[in-house]
């Protein structure tokens, strides 16, 4: 970490908001006109869009992570959290992986923290529940379902059998649906390597308190999504939400229980919590209450946008609805970086900031493979597609929109590779523990209490001839 007299533009997190404003800001920034440090627990960014593909093994996940230091080789990248500010000496608190926490000091501050999982007090939930939210998650999900086929297709208890063959999600927004219409895809092609599992074995639920899935595509799209998912052998239930989960017993308010060996969760994303300890206006649901040029009301040199903040949706102002904001997703999210990383250097320079403005230009989604919806937005007409041509659109908007060039064509590799080979089904769950089978053949072996002591210096053999009668 440097210490320099320059100016610093400090960005909390590196996501969407936080890498953009960053790169935006390094390419419009005169050669040391100021010290851009982005602070975030992870070194990478996660291409979020992408996670139920790789969940499905359509994508490699290293694929859907860029790299903040080699994406940013002008800025510094700390890896840790920022605890508190001080606003008035202008200093931040950083706590980085090791070591003691120590002080920032900062000129303009841009909060990119962007949302986590919106979870409620349900029983079980905590100890049961898989989310969506990060690379690490998305793979976690995808050695667990081909675990569950593992057990299914080795055990011959029926009860154990029906438990691992059965799979509940949570959430019938963009995360839930693509999710489970991906993860459906790939067990149904894994079942064809298992003697013992064929798809009419599984049992794949779809749970929303909403009467509808997919609302960002619009009613008639979600209509057809629903049909769709139904046509595949998945249960959808709508205007109910589960009350319980203990040991993966699932139980919903419409009373359907449902013994599941897997339970995916994304019914919905809230604010980082930690918001609430940076002494920042704050809106009613805990977003970073901000201006139309983004900055944070009553603080000129911080700005805010992206999941975390509560932007004012111009656009839609305009056209009458005088309390709408700029809902939480990439499109908006990637935009509104542009924006804020202008307006940090306008502000560094003394210049007038620019309003955030942006009408919706659609939305795509995946329902897994040659399967998607897409409502395109062309001036005020909205163009609903479905199927493989909506599939097709999906793909390519986000395969184009991931950053990077190096991401953009491996991705389009994977994608590529896919058309000629057969998807991989290998589970690899030891990732989860990769030092257990280590530990196990390194951990010296458990001495009798009644055993007598090796004498110092005896030779190495006694010692291991003692060790073997031990065992």
């Amino acid at each position: 970490m440097s210490t320099t007299e320059r100016p610093r533009i400090l960005v909390v997190g590196g996501g969407y908001v936080g890498l953009y404003a960053a790169r935006r800001i390094l390419k419009k920034m005169r050669y040391g006109e100021a010290t851009v440090t982005v602070v975030d627990p992870r070194s990478y960014m996660t291409y979020q869009p992408f996670l139920p593909e790789a969940a499905a093994g359509s994508i490699s996940p290293r694929h859907v992570v860029v790299p903040l230091r080699r994406v940013l080789p002008k800025a510094e990248v700390l890896t840790g959290r920022v605890s508190t500010i001080d606003q008035d000496r202008k200093v931040a608190t950083i706590t980085p992986l090791v070591g003691e926490a120590y002080e920032l000091p900062f000129d303009h501050l841009i909060v990119a923290l962007g949302a986590v999982s919106r979870t409620f007090p349900i029983p079980g939930l905590a100890e049961q529940g898989i989310g969506m939210k990060g690379v690490e998650e998305a793979i976690g999900l995808r050695n667990h379902v081909l675990e569950q086929l593992d057990k299914a297709d080795s055990t011959t208890d029926e009860d154990v059998r029906r438990k691992a063959l059965s799979f509940v999600f949570v959430g019938g927004g963009f995360a839930g649906a693509e999710t489970i219409g991906e993860v459906e895809d790939m067990a149904r092609d894994a079942a064809k390597y298992y003697p013992n599992v064929q798809r009419e074995d599984m049992r794949f639920v779809l749970v929303d308190a909403a009467d509808k899935i997919l609302p960002e595509v619009g009613p008639e799209l979600g209509k057809w999504g629903l049909e769709h998912l139904r046509k595949r052998g998945i249960e959808v239930y709508l205007s109910t939400s589960m009350d319980s989960c203990v040991d993966g017993h699932v139980v919903l308010k419409n009373g359907l229980e449902v013994d599941a060996g897997t339970l995916v969760w994304t019914a919905g994303v809230k604010p980082n919590p930690a918001l609430a300890r940076f002494g920042l206006p704050l809106g009613p649901r805990g977003h970073v209450d901000t201006r139309p040029t983004l900055q944070v009301r009553d603080a000129d040199h911080i700005w805010a946008a992206g999941d975390n903040a509560q932007v004012p949706d111009l656009a839609s102002r305009e056209a009458g609805n005088e309390n709408a904001w700029c809902p939480p997703n990439a499109q908006h999210a990637l935009r509104q970086a542009k924006v804020l990383g202008d307006n940090v250097i306008a502000g560094l320079r003394g210049f007038p900031q620019a309003e955030y403005k942006h009408a919706n230009k659609g939305a795509v989604a995946g329902l897994g493979l040659h399967k998607g919806v897409a409502m395109v937005v062309v001036g005020k007409v909205k163009i609903k597609i479905k199927g493989r041509l909506a599939w097709y659109f999906h793909r390519g908007y986000h395969g184009m929109a991931v950053p990077t060039w190096n991401r953009k064509i491996r991705v389009f590799a994977d994608w590529t590779l896919a058309l000629f080979l057969k998807r991989e089904v290998v589970s690899l769950g030891a990732m989860e523990n990769p030092r257990e089978e280590f530990y196990e053949a390194a951990r010296p072996a458990p001495v009798p209490a009644d055993a007598a002591p090796v004498p110092a210096g005896r030779a190495p053999e006694a010692q291991q001839a003692q060790k073997a009668r031990a065992s």
